[in-house]
């Protein structure tokens, strides 16, 4: 097993590999590809800047080298450039999680030059609403759903309200509740986080439940039990396929497992449930995906296309943050998480300057992928988990330095020998 002290150089090296990509992008700001091949920065949460940026700020916090909160600052000048010309409007790929981040950038460092940033992308965002939806996307990452939520994080609950009503309106009857077309003119209905009726209600419960909004809560509630009606592993088990019929036919794995289509996304949906609502039997939903995620055979890499992806969105460090929080919240054992920080540890590729991660793409005739810098699949998203696990294995604070708008905060129900936390750490949905 790699021990915490090798868990924190791994950090530092993924860290250092990280950083060494960034391009200066005039006026002081500095931006991140999405590899390190590539000619242009990106801004977005998802695989860009705006995903560097809270593991700058987690690394900050970590470590407490101002050096980190720097580069943050210059990375929020990048974001500030990027909102007047960014055409998408989302979470994930657009202006609304570039907003979220600025927000967090001003908040904890002082930046009303971030702020301003961000009051012009919401304004944008704002203004290209139609009423219905602004784009084909109508989910979690691309469409309404994710703009919903990170409007209210944003502190604009008006605009979440705006963005969430189209909902119910739109909602297709089942036979054991709702479901959404996920895409104009996609046959196929998805079921979890990322693009689903998962995600959808995830935000349909945040927003409703923080602007009294009991409807849509109920709707929310409807999303849940037609997902759960689907599931194939019960009583012990929870597994949904990706989708009905199968998206993509070509892929011939039906089920997955990661935090964008799979158990351990629809865990942390059902730990928000139980944090946003009370209600203590959502916990046996969240012990049901667990149960299937740590017998399913990840982290390893059984077969072409099973679990061949290290990062924090459909990989490796997805698991170990819901190991992580389950550790922190309920006592469990550090054992598995631990497997995965050893198999993060072995798969990484390192070299006297830095670590970085392969992923791999079975279908291609070259399958080892070009290695990531942000959140979802490269560097950032992986140092981040890292550490916050070796935060929380010398008994240090479990929550993140900024907390994911789609995974909830920790809530510590056990005396922790902590550090004080600033305001970016609370859960936005308390």
């Amino acid at each position: 097993m790699t021990t915490v002290d090798e868990t924190e150089a791994l950090a530092v090296d993924a860290l250092r590999g990280m950083r060494s990509t960034a391009r200066d992008t005039g006026g002081g700001g500095l931006g991140w590809p999405v590899r390190p091949s590539d000619h242009e920065v990106e801004p977005t949460l998802y695989d860009g800047t705006a995903g560097v940026i809270p593991v700058l700020l987690e690394a900050w916090r970590h470590f407490g080298d101002d050096a980190y909160a720097d580069t943050a600052l210059r990375a929020a000048r990048s974001l500030a450039d990027a909102v007047d010309d960014h055409p998408d409007d989302s979470l994930y790929f657009g202006l609304t999680g570039i907003a979220l981040v600025l927000r967090t950038v001003h908040r904890d460092l002082g930046s009303p030059a971030a702020d301003a940033a961000a009051d012009r992308a919401l304004a944008r965002v704002r203004s290209r609403f139609d009423g219905t939806r602004w784009s084909d996307l109508f989910e979690l990452m691309g469409g309404n759903a994710g703009i919903g939520l990170g409007a209210l994080l944003c502190g604009d609950a008006e605009s979440a309200l705006a963005a969430l009503e189209p909902y119910a309106r739109t909602a297709e009857p089942t036979a054991a509740g709702v479901t959404w077309q996920w895409c104009s003119g996609a046959e196929p209905r998805l079921h979890h986080l990322a693009h689903g009726a998962l995600g959808i209600a995830y935000a349909l419960t945040v927003v409703g439940a923080a602007t009294a909004r009991e409807d849509l809560v109920g709707l929310a509630r409807a999303a849940v039990a037609e997902v759960v009606s689907r599931d194939e592993a019960g009583p012990e088990g929870f597994l949904v396929p990706h989708s009905d019929p199968q998206h993509r036919p070509d892929v011939v794995e039906r089920h997955s497992y990661g935090w964008c289509h799979g158990p351990t996304g629809d865990a942390q949906v059902f730990r928000m449930l139980r944090h946003v609502l009370g209600e203590p039997s959502w916990s046996d939903l969240a012990d049901r995906c667990w149960h299937t995620v740590t017998r399913s055979g990840l982290p390893r890499w059984m077969r072409p296309g099973f679990w061949d992806t290290n990062g924090r969105c459909c990989g490796t460090a997805g698991v170990l943050a819901l190991a992580c929080d389950r550790i922190a919240e309920q006592g469990d054992s550090p054992d598995f998480a631990r497997t995965l920080v050893s198999d993060l540890a072995s798969r990484a590729t390192r070299d006297a300057d830095d670590a970085r991660w392969h992923n791999v793409e079975h279908r291609a005739a070259a399958s080892e992928l070009e290695p990531h810098t942000g959140w979802a699949m490269g560097n950032a998203g992986i140092a981040r988990e890292l550490l916050r696990h070796v935060r929380s294995s010398r008994g240090g604070d479990p929550r993140y330095a900024f907390a994911w708008p789609d995974q909830p905060a920790v809530r510590v129900t056990a005396p922790q020998a902590t550090e004080p936390i600033r305001p970016a750490d609370e859960d936005a949905t308390s």
